[in-house]
């Protein structure tokens, strides 16, 4: 991840799960009561409440039933939970400008009137916010989308009309008619002011504010089309339709920006003499993101849930140009590895486990047969990504007529989250993408010249009493201790993404049982739903980590039992966010946020200006 794709991750903190609807409502309901005691003035505090939920709480309650059936029948995409959350707001956005109002007219000899020309303009205000909203989530044209946003500034504007008594200003209807449409002696006194041209300065400000609506979007959404080709809107629909309730609208986004791509899946199996599967070591050189369960975030427990033996979905040398764009195309990964597995022919002789150290670089791999096990990691340095060229390439040269084929992980055990310019990613031409490569060169001759022996499996695993929010994945800890000729490597992977300073070297110190540890993350990006940094020892205390991890390394010790083992690769096609996909789409969306704050507050300005000027002239 770079510093501007962490920009754009980083936004995800101020998106939150929406309520259910009926707890948008009832807090609407209360919030109207409350506000009812403090603005009316009757002669019983039960009828100031009743009066603040009729008023100011009837509006809510109708746009949250009303908006999404209506949004329905145009084909759209509001549902209840977003059209109560939505409501909500607007009848705060209500009571914050009357309130403001309110004190002004205290404070000044402007009056009622003022307050009455505070709540027009609240009310044109919430029919351009919601006219937003039901373009962003619905893909409407403004007229259609016009439809369902008015639906509370309509309802709100129905009981003025009736309870204002505005029909005695009109020569229409009969007694029957101005019995239910005129009814100002149950009204509040301070809706008596209201005339009917109030109504028609109402419909012109809410046509300037569609206008305004209209022309914001508009040029937001230039940038969008000219780099990508796709609509703002459609990114936002869908990352407000994942974080809000976790729908698979985002990948429909992702799906049109994404390129094919081929990548290597290759399976490490280890099994007990009698056949059975004892451990499988997966890796698709895929990067697992971008966030929560979208697109391959979730990849890690796909893998180990599909392994007969204990599963260890470890993570590749490959960067978030290799998210995969859809959960679909998890299924085809999980068939090229199966397709692998079964292609795979097993030995009972592998080498001991060798450590290297080639400048920022530190390497750690065994041989099985004619094929390595390979982990990297710049730890104690800052490090993320390895970009898919530089994997590809380190593989090739750990391979180079010494090794059939090599299994390259990335150990992604040691960044400082979000801060300094570059976060450590290993790119192609950079000083760290050659110690890689050339120390993979280096231990590919080293362990193609290693003597064999027997080999011996011990597994241990604990899915630990930590929760995705403090960085620990579903799949927990879990060790595989491989002995051979009495000399043990002990592989530990944690179900989190990236790890905290340190915690490598600590993890790494404590393992005095066997003669060599790694330590690796499985990049899940499970962990990221709502924050963009939620490393391993960030939330949790490394002290307990490191016990726990401490402890699995002795029961894998004491699982100890002689196994085949053996690897094979397959290629898959897939369709990933693609070659610089995901930088000009995180550098384009933090540019539109930029601009898109001050343009938000220059069209705020504008329109309360002219709103000001109407009211001056009407």
């Amino acid at each position: 991840m770079t510093a501007t794709q962490g920009d754009l991750a980083g936004l995800s903190r101020y998106i939150f799960r929406a309520p259910r609807w009926y707890s948008s409502i009832s807090f609407a309901l209360i919030i109207a009561a409350l506000t009812g005691l403090a603005a009316f003035d009757s002669r019983y505090l039960l009828e100031d409440a009743w009066q603040g939920v009729f008023y100011i709480g009837l509006p809510t309650l109708v746009a949250a039933a009303l908006t999404p059936p209506i949004d329905r029948m145009l084909d759209g995409q509001l549902t209840p939970n977003r059209a109560s959350l939505l409501a909500l707001g607007c009848e705060l956005l209500v009571i914050g400008v009357l309130t403001g109002a309110s004190v002004i007219a205290a404070l000044t000899p402007l009056g009622q009137i003022f307050v009455f020309d505070a709540l027009l303009f609240a009310l044109a205000a919430i029919f351009a916010f919601r006219l937003l909203i039901v373009m962003a989530i619905s893909r409407h044209s403004l007229p259609v989308a016009a439809i369902p946003a008015s639906v509370q500034t309509v309802a709100a504007a129905a009981l003025l009309f009736v309870y204002s008594g505005t029909m005695r200003y009109l020569e229409i209807g009969g007694p029957l008619t101005r019995s239910y449409l005129s009814r100002p002696e149950t009204a509040p006194p301070e809706l008596l002011v209201v005339l009917p041209e109030d109504f028609v300065l109402l419909g012109i400000l809410c046509i300037l504010y569609a206008a305004a609506v209209w022309l914001f979007l508009v040029v937001i959404d230039r940038p969008w089309r000219r780099s990508l080709g796709v609509s703002a809107l459609d990114f936002l629909r869908g990352f407000i339709g994942h974080i809000a309730e976790g729908s698979r609208e985002l990948e429909d986004f992702f799906e049109k920006i994404g390129e094919e791509a081929l990548v290597p899946v290759t399976v490490l199996a280890f099994r007990r003499p009698d056949g059975t599967e004892k451990a499988r070591f997966v890796l698709p050189m895929i990067h697992p993101g971008p966030m929560g369960e979208i697109g391959g975030g979730n990849l890690p427990l796909r893998i180990a849930e599909q392994a007969d033996g204990l599963g260890f979905p470890p993570h590749a040398t490959a960067g978030h140009d290799f998210n995969l764009v859809t959960e679909r195309e998890v299924g085809t990964i999980l068939d090229a590895a199966e397709r692998a597995h079964d292609r795979i022919e097993y030995g009972k002789r592998a080498s001991s486990g060798e450590r290297l150290h080639e400048g920022e670089a530190t390497l750690t791999g065994q041989i099985f047969g004619d094929d390595a096990l390979v982990t990297t990691t710049f730890s104690p340095e800052y490090a993320d990504d390895i970009e898919y060229a530089v994997g590809l390439s380190a593989r090739a040269e750990a391979r180079a007529g010494h090794l059939e084929d090599v299994m390259l992980i990335d150990a992604h055990n040691c960044n400082n989250g979000l801060e300094g310019p570059n976060l450590g990613h290993v790119v192609p031409g950079g000083e760290r993408s050659f110690d890689l490569i050339h120390g993979a060169e280096r231990l590919g001759k080293d362990l193609a010249d290693a003597d064999q022996g027997p080999v011996r499996l011990g597994v241990a695993a604990d899915e630990t009493p930590w929760e995705p929010q403090e960085g620990i994945g579903p799949l927990g800890v879990r060790v595989a201790v491989i002995e051979v000729s009495g000399h043990t490597t002990a592989y530990v992977l944690i179900d989190g993404n990236n790890m905290e300073p340190g915690l490598r070297e600590r993890i790494v110190d404590a393992g005095e049982e066997v003669d060599l540890l790694e330590v690796m993350t499985s990049d899940t990006h499970i962990v990221n739903t709502v924050e963009a940094e939620n490393q391993v020892g960030d939330a949790i205390p490394e002290d307990e980590l490191v016990a726990l991890i401490d402890e699995l390394v002795g029961d894998a010790l004491d699982d100890l039992e002689s196994v085949e083992a053996g690897m094979a690769s397959e290629q898959a096609e897939v369709t990933v966010f693609g070659n610089d996909r995901t930088e000009t789409l995180a550098s384009t969306a933090n540019a539109v946020v930029s601009m898109g704050a001050a343009m938000a507050g220059l069209f705020i300005v504008v329109v309360v200006a002219i709103s000001l000027l109407l009211f001056l002239l009407t």
